[in-house]
């Protein structure tokens, strides 16, 4: 069962972190616009320069070769990146229809032009496809930001029973105080480039 591990972690204005997060367990971070968290997960992605180390279990970044680093430790970005002209362009294999449903997306969906497709749903489809890498880590950078509070929902549950089954470790980046408290086991503020642990109940500032 995967678990994430940061050791000393600096990147551009943050850290160092220090951060375990067990398999299966959702740990949320928060903090003012600017602090750093989406620096963070770029860094944990290997996306970003960065001194220090991440391990999902055993495996050390530096030791992988980055596609195969961010096939299993998987950023949700908030701005999703597309290259073709399809949906479906951007897919491997069969599509799993049950979770487009769960994200209330139509089997058509696959088949829509991206030019159609509107922020929200280009976002839950970015987060399918991330799923169907069955990552062991996933880095969430505001994942529901786009999205109405119904879809909102959604997208919170089957992230939820994702991290069930696969016993997936998640770092989900919110500003939302209510989606901390619904989805969250542990909570920390980003500020001056360290995490600092809070309690849970806590109003986000």
């Amino acid at each position: 069962m995967p678990s994430l591990r940061l050791q000393h972690l600096r990147a551009r204005h943050v850290g160092p972190i220090e951060l375990n997060i067990d398999a299966g367990e959702c740990v949320c971070i928060h903090g003012a616009s600017g602090s750093g968290k989406t620096l963070l997960l770029r860094a944990i992605a290997d996306l970003d320069a960065h001194a220090g180390d991440a391990y999902l279990d055993d495996q050390r970044c530096s030791q992988l070769q980055a596609p195969d680093w961010r096939r299993s430790v998987a950023l949700v970005a908030a701005e999703s990146h597309w290259w073709g002209e399809r949906v479906g362009e951007h897919f491997e294999g069969e599509i799993n229809a049950s979770w487009l449903q769960q994200l209330g997306l139509p089997e058509a969906a696959i088949d829509w032009q991206l030019s159609r497709c509107s922020t929200g749903e280009r976002q839950r489809l970015a987060l399918l496809r991330t799923l169907m890498q069955n990552p062991g880590a996933l880095l969430l950078d505001e994942p529901t930001g786009n999205l109405d509070q119904a879809t909102t929902y959604r997208v919170e549950q089957l992230l939820a029973e994702y991290r069930r089954q696969r016993q997936a470790a998640v770092l989900w980046v919110s500003h939302d105080s209510g989606q901390i408290e619904r989805v969250a086991q542990r909570r920390f503020l980003l500020r001056d480039g360290r995490l600092a642990e809070e309690e849970r109940g806590l109003r986000c500032t």
